[in-house]
């Protein structure tokens, strides 16, 4: 039987699989392939062969529209071949995404990931480094081929519907490729021509992680009467009216995290029995993944006594909250970044 040692230094084809139960898959795989995991932990597991060269991941969940496939992908013998890879594939126009140093499958990469025109997702990487810590988290030292991904023009990518529109059934984009969805007036529409469950879910899916889905429409400080709405201008086109409240627990269904209404106007434009309706800018957040590991501080500085985030983390004024690095930025990159102390480990820092 093979001893299950792997030689990090060769191109090898990767594919990543959605396991329902690791337990019994790693005894499957340790059979069908005749060798011990190289790496099992208790939510990962990688089985590495050199003939053919392979490298295969087994991580627990249930199948997602990907089926039983994860992703697929190549690991290169250095940052410079991976380079090159980018640059070939950026040069035909085709968008990647790239994360430096980072520690994934308790091990420290650098890679790149990059969608087919049938949303199979691939991933492209070099490896550091095993690693022996049991939580995933971004890695702390830059890598050396760093500027690249600055160097990189990417366009910013927005998708944009309008309230004469009709509503898609799919967004014309792939997974993960756009910066921002802009729903202009989708809101007013009757709750069943909008599908605005549906095309939030689809707005979601082409969002990359970060990326911003803004509401622009009319809201109404209350629930309307059911009465048929006759807004002069081009406000005629407005066939339904929800509350500010209803627009943000639609969002916060579909995933989005940090709504913020950007624009809530102080002056009612219209009212309809004594009920203002005001002009409305909401916009959320597309989470990225979350790490356990909370190696980053913050400290809520005022004026309430208490503020907590979309992700729980709760927040006691003047005290230290141990925070994981998505959760963390989250912070520092928001509107209320100037309310809170934001201190990161000191092996973070550059």
């Amino acid at each position: 039987m093979s001893t299950g040692t792997t030689d990090s230094s060769s191109v090898k084809f990767h594919a990543s699989l959605n396991v329902s139960d690791l337990a019994r898959s790693v005894t499957f795989y340790r059979h069908l392939l005749d060798r011990e995991p190289s790496k099992h932990r208790a939510d990962y597991a990688k089985f590495e062969l050199d003939e053919p060269p392979l490298v295969l991941s087994l991580i627990p969940g249930r199948a997602g529209g990907g089926g039983h496939l994860n992703h697929v992908g190549l690991r290169v013998r250095d940052a410079e071949e991976l380079v090159g890879i980018q640059h070939r594939l950026e040069a035909a126009g085709l968008p990647t995404q790239r994360e430096e140093g980072v520690e994934c499958c308790h091990s420290k990469q650098t890679k790149f990931w990059i969608t087919d025109p049938d949303h199979a997702l691939w991933e492209i990487y070099v490896l550091h480094e095993d690693t022996d810590d049991d939580v995933d988290h971004p890695g702390s030292e830059p890598s050396h081929v760093e500027s690249f991904a600055k160097d990189v023009s990417r366009p910013q990518v927005t998708w944009r519907h309008l309230l004469a529109e009709p509503v898609p059934a799919r967004i014309p984009h792939d997974d993960n490729s756009v910066h921002e969805v802009l729903l202009e007036g989708t809101t007013n529409l009757k709750p069943g021509t909008a599908r605005l469950d549906a095309l939030l879910a689809e707005a979601f899916r082409v969002l990359r992680p970060g990326g911003h889905v803004r509401l622009h429409g009319l809201s109404s400080d209350a629930p309307l009467p059911d009465v048929p709405l006759a807004l002069p201008g081009p406000a005629a086109a407005v066939q339904y009216v929800p509350t500010a409240t209803e627009s943000m627990l639609v969002l916060r269904h579909a995933g989005f995290v940090e709504m913020r209404f950007e624009r809530l106007s102080s002056k009612a434009h219209f009212e309809i029995e004594g009920i203002g309706l005001r002009e409305m800018l909401l916009a959320g957040r597309k989470p990225g993944h979350r790490p356990r590991a909370a190696h980053h501080v913050a400290t809520y500085l005022g004026p309430l006594s208490q503020v907590t985030d979309d992700f729980g983390n709760v927040f006691r004024r003047g005290e230290r909250v141990a925070l994981n690095i998505h959760d963390w930025q989250s912070l520092k990159n928001g509107a209320a970044a100037e309310q809170f102390l934001l201190i990161a480990p000191a092996s973070s820092k550059r």
